[in-house]
């Protein structure tokens, strides 16, 4: 083949490229409209929950409706099997063409994909939606388990673990770590969490490592850089106490959220947790939980953390995924997911950068009987660096796990 025929075939391919093999242009936004317009964008997100799963769907019919673009909800029982496959097809040299499009994600998974070189960006900052997120007053939107996001990540959700109780049967729960540890003990049978490695169920564990540790700053680091075994030494005495006092003895737990949640609807137990402040609300207005159920926080503060959209480097429809990452930071759905009737998550934008008749959206929405007002949650704690959560989650389950 002479050099000529070469730069010809070079050009051919070149043309005949598929669109998802070229990275949308980020500055000229109505040509990433033209281009998502058509596709199918496949997001990947947890759907262990019906009221999040029909806020994913309400949110494909208004990208459908306002963009000519579909919207197929992968549902994950963990993030990571995500993750695992957009590896498989690195490692299949499918560097384009992917079959995750965007992906729910924070902490351990996001740190993962982020230093393996697997997400598309930075895009965030460029979302013409992005200047409505209030970084000011939630730096945490920037920073997630102690690393910086760097536009990789689009926030769309803000939590705090809140506890949940039936007032009528406890009115005066326990409001610290130190205080439900005494509680376990006088009330046998009365409490769990989720099985780790869940999400909700380390997060208790990471929870319970602040309420231990003279010094919790040591978790802003990675787990490798100091004594591990010392540092994590009252935690695992903390649970060895409480554990022959938990549900069924600690020798089974409940395998999420919703499973912890049913618990607590159905009497088994008197404490249940959550991320979502507006959980117990939502469960009451769809008649799963009493309306005696309240929440609470414990003194010293509780665990707090942003949600991201994320788009894989080989994503096929990445125009698709930033459309939709740009319209789940409109006020209108943000303010649905608020409601909680729908959802009870935490808004990532600032009420003051908003028009007046997006702000009334939000001043309109009852929070729910049992939603602490944002003045009554306290302390928001930092998550610990992502290497906390894998190795005690991997400890947790060599120690305590089902059958040991």
């Amino acid at each position: 083949m002479t050099f000529r025929q070469l730069a010809s075939a070079i050009c051919l391919a070149m043309m005949t490229l598929p669109a998802h093999a070229q990275a949308p242009d980020l500055s000229d936004w109505d040509a990433v409209l033209r281009e998502a317009e058509g596709q199918t964008v496949f997001w990947h997100a947890w759907g262990g929950d019906p009221r999040i799963n029909a806020f994913i769907a309400s949110v494909g019919a208004e990208l459908q409706a306002r963009h000519g673009v579909a919207l197929e909800h992968v549902r994950l029982a963990d993030t990571s099997d995500a993750v695992t496959r957009v590896i498989a097809e690195r490692q299949a040299g499918r560097d384009a063409g992917g079959a995750v499009d965007v992906i729910w994600i924070n902490g351990a998974n996001f740190a993962s994909m982020k230093d393996q070189g697997l997400l598309f960006g930075p895009f965030a900052e460029a979302l013409p939606n992005w200047p409505l997120v209030d970084t000011r007053a939630n730096p945490a939107v920037l920073i997630d388990f102690t690393l910086p996001v760097e536009g990789y990540g689009s926030p769309w959700a803000m939590f705090q673990m809140v506890f949940e109780h039936d007032s009528a049967t406890l009115p005066e729960p326990p409001r610290s770590l130190a205080a439900l540890r005494d509680w376990i003990a006088g009330n046998p049978g009365r409490f769990t969490y989720p099985q780790p490695p869940d999400f909700l169920g380390t997060s208790f564990l990471k929870q319970a490592l602040y309420g231990v540790l003279e010094d919790p700053s040591v978790l802003l680091g990675p787990a490798g850089d100091v004594d591990y075994d010392a540092v994590t030494a009252p935690l695992w005495a903390f649970l060895d106490e409480i554990t022959p006092n938990l549900w069924r003895q600690g020798r089974a737990y409940p395998a999420n959220e919703p499973a912890l949640g049913q618990l607590l609807a159905d009497g088994e137990i008197d404490i249940a947790f959550a991320f979502n402040p507006g959980r117990a609300s939502a469960a009451i207005a769809d008649g799963e939980l009493q309306d005696s159920v309240r929440t609470f926080v414990f003194e010293e503060g509780t665990l707090a953390n942003s949600s991201y959209l994320s788009i894989p480097y080989n994503a096929a429809n990445k125009a698709g995924a930033l459309v939709l990452a740009n319209l789940i930071l409109d006020p209108a759905i943000q303010a649905r997911a608020q409601d909680p009737d729908v959802l009870g998550f935490q808004t990532v934008l600032g009420q003051h950068l908003l028009e007046p008749q997006d702000r009334a959206r939000f001043e309109a929405l009852e929070l729910g009987v049992a939603t602490l007002a944002p003045d009554q949650l306290g302390t928001g704690l930092l998550e610990p660096h992502p290497s906390w959560m894998t190795r005690i989650a991997g400890d947790w389950t060599a120690r305590y796990g089902t059958g040991k």
